[in-house]
């Protein structure tokens, strides 16, 4: 196997253990869940760039390196769900992810007939966007769990209360709305481009 392969299948592999490990309230763990994500995230970039380099691109990279970055995504998203601090209503979860299966399934469709739905700048900033916000949202609970770990969350509520709940609560939420209007602009942007594809 490839190195670019490794690096997916690597991908995937990592979900469990950062399931597992967003699933608890401790600062450890929530530290070990996002130093998993962002090792994934990079593995997301390794294996793109060492498939391009060593002219390594395989039909089971095609496949499985989509499928691999839409199954950590969604991994991620929907424990957020989970996590009642976090106030993100299953709402923007479920568009995300609608979306990703109507623009798979637009894929096969080019597929059968022999095209290629190429990448646009907006999937690349939806992407990004999903990325960043999955970042931002796991250093947040880290830096939440590590307040309380040491006693310091009360002391932070207490004398600056609107600048806390800013930090934990309306900012992951707002990452979110923002997040879901790229993902869905960018569906309605493929559905708009290969619109023939369907009615056809």
């Amino acid at each position: 196997m490839s190195i670019a392969n490794t690096l997916t299948l690597a991908r995937i592999l990592l979900v469990p253990p950062f399931l597992y490990f967003i699933s608890y309230k401790t600062f450890l763990f929530q530290l070990l869940a996002l130093i998993i994500f962002l090792i994934a995230a990079i593995t997301d970039f390794l294996d793109g760039y060492f498939a391009r380099q060593n002219k390594g691109v395989t039909n089971w990279g095609k496949f499985m390196d989509p499928l691999a970055d839409k199954v950590l995504i969604s991994a991620a998203f929907i424990s957020f769900v989970n996590i009642p601090s976090l106030y993100i209503p299953a709402w923007m979860i479920v568009l995300i992810i609608s979306r990703e299966f109507i623009i798979t399934g637009l894929r096969l469709l080019a597929s059968n007939e022999g095209k290629v739905v190429a990448a646009t700048m907006e999937g690349k900033v939806k992407t990004t966007s999903q990325i960043i916000t999955i970042i931002a949202i796991l250093s947040i609970l880290t830096m939440k769990s590590y307040l309380i770990r040491y006693g310091l969350y009360q002391d932070f509520c207490f004398k600056d209360k609107l600048i806390v709940e800013t930090i934990f609560h309306l900012l992951p939420y707002s990452l979110m709305l923002i997040t879901t209007f790229f993902t869905l602009f960018s569906g309605i942007n493929y559905i708009t481009k290969y619109k023939d594809l369907i009615w056809e």
